[in-house]
């Protein structure tokens, strides 16, 4: 069953307490991006594992393997779920990084957190991609990178609705898709590119749904919360 993540895109902390206290037991798993980390770093981290609830750290971390392998192994201490690289970092950097967390979680006797890779931001389309210098598409390529990202020994990838059925039918069942840019029904499209319902990314085989300002800046967010979640049962 999919499920579903909420993005704390914000700065505060108390804007963070306001919404998990609003959402309570209904939502078990949140985004912590780079505003709110910048901002208050590891203290969001700690408040909302006291409060049992599972992160996501979405940092994108993107550069040498060394560099980014020494990231990870630093932030492997806030016991967080799920942290994530680019894959476009290449295989010899996710590589290194998948091994380097984990035999670090090893020895530390800590739990080891998913690695993911981001694949194509869904804020780009094929026509940004084709200005950036790339020939192929956005399907193929992220299709390309899942691919890498599998053979390195990661967990999964952050990639959009419309190619998630794609990575499921050549990656497997048990590869996570983690797909932002959704957005409900009721929801403005916002600076996203690829996007789509909650529905229609459970059906094309998405693993988790990040939702974030639909939620966070509704004039209800409990009434969203609940259209949101209703969505999701198909």
């Amino acid at each position: 069953m999919s499920e579903l993540i909420v993005a704390l895109d914000m700065q505060n902390l108390d804007d963070v307490k306001s919404i998990v206290k609003d959402f309570d037991k209904k939502v078990d798993f949140y985004k912590v991006g780079m505003e709110l980390f910048y901002s208050e770093g590891r203290r969001a981290i700690e408040y909302l594992k006291n409060e049992n609830k599972k992160v996501f750290l979405d940092l994108k971390l993107h550069d040498i393997p060394n560099t980014v392998s020494k990231g990870l192994i630093s932030l492997a201490n806030l016991n967080v779920d799920i942290l994530n690289v680019h894959a476009s970092g290449g295989f010899s950097m996710m590589k290194f990084a998948n091994e380097s967390l984990k035999e670090f979680c090893y020895k530390k006797n800590l739990i080891i957190p998913k690695l993911i890779a981001v694949t194509i931001l869904t804020s780009i389309g094929d026509e940004d991609y084709k200005k950036i210098g790339y020939k192929t598409d956005v399907k193929n390529q992220v299709l390309n990178l899942a691919k890498l990202t599998k053979k390195a020994g990661l967990d999964g990838v952050v990639a959009s609705v419309l190619e998630a059925n794609l990575i499921k039918q050549n990656l497997g069942e048990n590869f996570l898709i983690i797909t932002p840019g959704i957005r409900p029904n009721f929801a403005n499209i916002d600076d996203q590119n690829r996007i789509a319902s909650p529905s229609e990314a459970i059906k094309n085989g998405s693993t988790h749904l990040v939702v974030g300002r639909a939620l966070t800046l509704a004039n209800d967010k409990l009434k969203a919360l609940e259209e949101i979640l209703k969505e999701m049962e198909i």
